[in-house]
């Protein structure tokens, strides 16, 4: 009986064995890369690496299959901020498609063309963007600073708002599905 209750302390003292890890997780949403089979805990936004997205209510299965990026919605919503910046907002932007909107996020699918400069903008609310190609992505603030990051297909990335700046396709193809959060 003691080897039992050894066993047992041991295991419960170690914690569980690791579970998947999110690829994002803060305040506003946690996002998961996998094969959504089973409902969600919250409302989510899924996203294929082809570029299809549906929302799924709290405790529905996805009707999705293969491999896509969860966005789970946490119940923290934040209202946009206003636009002061003397800039349009991101969106909706030239050449940009939107996917859905609903009172929780509006789902775009935009295209960069290979050294196009998309016009100076303002973020007024918090995305989380999928990319799906291979390129490089040339961000610029109004006082000129650039910044060059590489994406690969799948990359995910949390931005908040509050942000100016202009993008330009500087290597490669680039496509992304950008869900704004309300």
């Amino acid at each position: 009986m003691l080897p039992i209750l050894l066993l047992c302390a041991t295991l419960l003292h170690s914690g569980s064995p690791t579970g998947p890890t999110p690829v994002i997780s803060n305040d506003r949403v946690v996002v998961w890369d996998s094969d959504p089979a089973a409902a969600q805990p919250l409302d989510a936004v899924v996203v294929s690496l082809s570029g299809n997205a549906v929302f799924v209510p709290k405790g529905t299965p996805p009707k999705t299959a293969g491999r896509s990026i969860v966005i789970d919605l946490k119940e923290r919503q934040v209202a946009p901020i206003e636009n002061t910046s003397g800039y349009p907002l991101a969106f909706p932007r030239p050449g940009v498609k939107k996917l859905l909107e609903n009172e929780r996020v509006i789902v775009w699918d935009y295209t960069w063309e290979p050294g196009v400069a998309t016009p100076m903008h303002f973020h007024d609310k918090d995305v989380v963007v999928l990319f799906l190609e291979d390129g490089d992505l040339k961000s610029t603030t109004p006082d000129g600073q650039d910044t060059v990051t590489a994406y690969t297909p799948g990359t995910v990335r949390f931005s908040t708002r509050s942000r100016t700046h202009s993008e330009t396709l500087v290597r490669g193809k680039q496509r992304a599905i950008i869900a704004e959060l309300k």
